[in-house]
């Protein structure tokens, strides 16, 4: 086994955005292919094990020392603490520098028949949050590493809410259209089912339901 470490020095708080572009869009496919060719004896070296493992935990500093500009990172949040518009404007702040060409958004709202075509009164949503805001950073890591995105963001907000009211905010943005809704996609996927996030329908008739999938 390796062992090795990341220093992290400040200046990687003022790392340019660009940089990490260029980087993320143009280095790591080269140092994919670099590190999944065989060695001679059909094994993937140590080193290029290393260097696989160290390249997404650099570029998620990257995206972490950005997410205190304005950005709150992932995760879920009291209903009243977190404003969903305000991370609108955030996130195409956070990419006004001209290095992503889509930005996309999704937002969950309480439907007003759920289960069984039953009249919804209000939703509660509850959460194990140590679990939930690692496991909502682990998918934005992941799916914007897999998708060479710039940024990829989940906040959920854990409370009650009414009908019609925003519970969820998913933002992509990336270099390709493409790329970002397909991230998208894949992102409300595997928000609803890997996070230890719980779902409540309260209706008019006094009745509830828990659902899987937040």
């Amino acid at each position: 086994m390796i062992e090795y470490k990341l220093f992290v020095f400040p200046f990687f708080s003022r790392v340019s955005l660009r940089l990490e572009s260029i980087l993320d869009c143009h280095f790591l496919p080269l140092l994919n292919i670099f590190c999944l060719k065989e060695s001679g004896d059909g094994r993937i070296s140590p080193t290029d094990h290393m260097w696989l493992e160290i390249w997404p935990k650099i570029i998620s500093m990257m995206r972490s020392c950005r997410s205190m500009n304005g950005v709150p990172p992932s995760g879920v949040y009291a209903k009243s603490g977190l404003d969903l518009r305000s991370i609108f404007s955030a996130v195409l702040d956070a990419v006004a520098d001209g290095t992503c060409g889509a930005v996309a958004f999704f937002v969950g709202v309480v439907k007003s028949v759920g289960v069984g075509e039953k009249d919804v009164n209000s939703l509660v949503m509850e959460s194990y949050p140590e679990h939930a805001d690692k496991a909502l950073r682990k998918i934005c890591d992941e799916v914007a590493a897999e998708y060479r995105l710039r940024l990829v963001g989940v906040w959920h907000l854990i409370g009650e809410f009414e009908v019609g009211e925003a519970v969820v905010l998913v933002a992509v943005a990336g270099l390709r259209r493409k790329d970002v809704l397909a991230a998208l996609q894949t992102t409300v996927e595997r928000y609803k089912r890997e996070p230890a996030l719980f779902k409540k329908e309260v209706y008019v008739d006094g009745s509830h339901s828990w659902i899987e999938g937040a």
